[in-house]
């Protein structure tokens, strides 16, 4: 189980957003930050750095 969790800083006050855990064992968990205890997603490392780098590139945007 993932101890630490980051939020976005783009989530705003509301906190209606996804959070990231530390990787464990080359998997990077994700969850519903609005339901912490609720089912997490884990992703293979290397799709995750792929999704991130899609983000910050606007692959993604409307």
């Amino acid at each position: 189980m993932t101890e630490k969790w980051l939020k976005s800083s783009y989530s705003g006050n509301h906190g209606d957003c996804v959070e990231v855990g530390a990787a464990v064992t080359g998997a990077v968990p994700v969850r519903d930050s609005k339901d912490p205890h609720g089912p997490t997603l884990a992703f293979d490392a290397n799709a995750w750095t792929a999704f991130v780098t899609g983000v910050k590139n606007g692959d993604f945007d409307a």
